[in-house]
């Protein structure tokens, strides 16, 4: 036997149906959670779809929004950094027309002194950071340069 599982559009419909029969926004909330638990609409979500049904607005899908933000390509991306890699995120983003953020999430690095860097190390650069560390502290067990570098 299979689980049922409801998606957005059924849990709408039936909005609309308890809409159509009447039934006030907190009763038909009140019989989805009682029905469907966890996987009810929220109740801000319910609020919202019964002020477009009492606006006549019965299209059970979502409407594109203006905000939603354009995707790009990654190549698109890759080449512009090929081209030009000192460019900031609000130059690629004027370029690529979307957001900063979009274009933040779609390099996965963020830039720092001029140099695109990736938000996770590798395990390699973690290695050599790593041996690096131990070299300096090494070597400060060795001659004590802490104390110079420092004042």
């Amino acid at each position: 036997m299979s689980i049922f599982v409801s998606n957005k559009v059924y849990l709408r419909g039936i909005l609309l149906h308890y809409f159509i029969q009447k039934k006030s926004a907190a009763e038909a909330h009140r019989i989805l959670v009682q029905t469907y638990g966890d996987n009810a609409l929220s109740d801000t979500t319910r609020r919202d779809w019964f002020r477009r049904f009492k606006n006549n607005d019965f299209e059970l899908e979502d409407k594109e929004r203006y905000g939603t933000p354009k995707k790009f390509e990654d190549k698109e991306l890759e080449q512009l950094l090929d081209e030009d890699p000192s460019q900031t995120l609000s130059e690629l983003g004027k370029i690529l027309q979307v957001d900063e953020s979009t274009v933040s999430k779609g390099l996965g690095m963020i830039q720092k002194q001029g140099h695109w860097v990736p938000y996770e190390l590798k395990p390699r650069d973690v290695e050599r950071r790593f041996g690096t560390c131990e070299l300096l502290l090494q070597r400060q067990k060795r001659k004590g340069f802490l104390p110079v570098t420092v004042s």
